[in-house]
């Protein structure tokens, strides 16, 4: 097991890569849609591994994330919202 000097380490980043040009979010309409992960094994096979969000899973932005680390922090608070909210909702606008 790595000692907490020796992760450091591994993680620090080469003065040659430098994400200046970079895009934020630039890929994330595609990745909510699925992605797949193709494994090449040694013996010449590909195996092709299929992503997908679950249904009715939602991403977090990154500010929110740090505030509700997981599903129970996010489903207690929206169920205070909906203690609180009107009872009769009026339509929103729709979404795809």
């Amino acid at each position: 097991m790595a000692t907490k000097k020796e992760s450091a380490a591994e993680d620090t980043m080469r003065a040659e890569y430098s994400f200046r040009a970079g895009v934020r979010g630039k890929h994330v309409a595609a990745y909510r849609k699925g992605h797949k992960v193709e494994v090449r094994r040694e013996n010449g096979t590909t195996r092709v591994v299929r992503y997908t969000l679950e249904d009715g899973a939602v991403m977090l932005a990154p500010d929110v994330r740090k505030y509700f680390p997981d599903s129970v922090a996010v489903d207690r608070a929206l169920r205070g919202l909906i203690d609180i909210a009107p009872k009769k909702r009026r339509p929103g606008p729709k979404t795809s």
